[in-house]
């Protein structure tokens, strides 16, 4: 289970890094939306889970 948050919060820096690059770049806004829709997806499966994990009891 430790090993699934760190990737899914890892998938949720390189969501950040990949929006503050696409800032830096002056990219589409589309480009800018998928950014943070994919870091606020990340999130959801963190908290998910970690909720899981602990009704699991990991």
């Amino acid at each position: 289970m430790k090993q699934a948050i760190f990737v899914i919060a890892l998938g949720i820096v390189l969501w950040i890094v990949a929006f503050v690059f696409a800032v830096v770049m002056n990219a589409d806004s589309n480009i800018l939306w998928i950014c943070v829709v994919g870091a606020l997806l990340g999130v959801i499966g963190l908290r998910y889970t970690i909720k899981k994990g602990r009704k699991e009891k990991i």
